[in-house]
């Protein structure tokens, strides 16, 4: 991608989220300099312009590109699939910032940007073969093998969430995937209300933390759900690390990283769980906006969903 290799060389980078975006200008070496944040508007045009407010709230004359990830997909054309912003059916986001900016524009899940980050400056530096599982809402998961970002045919990669983890189908799974029915925050509370518990996935952390047997069982559980998961990934992809991150993984801690950690040694291939190392978060809510610096700096040339740097240059420009 075309950029000065200045050092005073800057790029903008959005996280948009369900609820807010998250905006920042970065150096070349991923140190954020500055940052926005607005809550997320429910969908439309709106959206959009909420964004772009942001960007150029933060633009500099030292501004080389800018970056955007979606909870959703992000297509080669730029187009946006994010299910819970209405009207973001094939939206044509990067076309709307370029117009707008006048400046390269890349559009990226949230997933691939956040294993971006924790790739280029998180706990998997320097690493070729990562994973980077997202708990929140639902479960997602960046990879990075070979030293490039997995895709999949259709940008689909990583929708671990679907992982089937039960012989029965039950009808949740339908609209949510097993795992992550099992095992996202969601699930939690779901589990409090079958056993007669009136408690939201906060107050069941906060209950598990206090010493409540009942909550440390559900979140046990969970964790559980996750390992077995986890164990296929391991299984499938070897990676050296894998990552936790997402703000039920933040909140729930060890509590559900330990059941997890003993499910994927007692279900993944042996020789690839004694040397996975399961950690996480090291940059937390910073990672996607890092990541997206280190792929619209050039930093991070693997992770372009083209072969060729020409071709890479036309993903992004075109």
């Amino acid at each position: 991608m075309p950029a000065s290799r200045s050092t005073a060389a800057a790029y903008l980078a959005a996280d948009l989220g369900g609820t807010k975006i998250r905006a920042a200008r970065l150096s070349a070496r991923g140190r954020i300099e500055a940052l926005a944040e607005a809550p997320t508007p429910p969908g439309g045009e709106a959206v959009a312009a909420a964004l772009l407010a942001l960007l150029r709230r933060l633009r500099t004359p030292a501004t080389r590109a800018a970056g955007v990830d979606v909870p959703g997909l992000a297509y080669p054309d730029g187009c946006v699939w994010a299910p819970n912003l209405r009207g973001w059916n094939h939206y044509p986001l990067r076309a709307q910032l370029r117009r707008a900016l006048r400046l390269p524009v890349l559009v990226e899940s949230d997933r691939n940007a956040f294993i971006a980050g924790e790739v280029w400056r998180g706990a998997a530096r320097g690493s070729s073969d990562a994973v980077c599982v997202m708990l929140g809402t639902g479960i997602g998961a960046g990879i990075w093998s070979g030293g490039r970002l997995l895709r999949g045919a259709r940008e689909l990669a990583g929708a671990v969430g679907w992982l089937a983890l039960e012989r029965e189908f039950r009808p949740p799974y339908r609209r949510r995937g097993c795992m992550e029915s099992l095992a996202a925050g969601p699930a939690l509370a779901a589990a409090a209300r079958a056993a007669g518990l009136d408690w939201d996935t906060p107050t069941l952390v906060a209950r598990a933390r206090a010493g409540d047997r009942r909550a440390r069982r559900l979140l046990a559980a969970a964790g559980d759900a996750l390992g077995r998961g986890l164990a296929n990934l391991v299984s499938i992809l070897n990676p050296a690390i894998v990552i936790l991150s997402g703000g039920f993984a933040e909140a729930a801690g060890d509590w559900l990283r330990a059941p997890a950690q003993r499910a994927l040694q007692r279900w993944a291939q042996p020789l690839a769980a004694r040397q996975v190392r399961l950690v996480f978060s090291r940059l937390g809510p910073r990672a996607p906006l890092v990541g997206l610096a280190g792929l619209v700096s050039g930093a991070l040339p693997g992770a372009l969903p083209a072969a060729s740097s020409r071709a890479a240059a036309r993903f992004i420009h075109s």
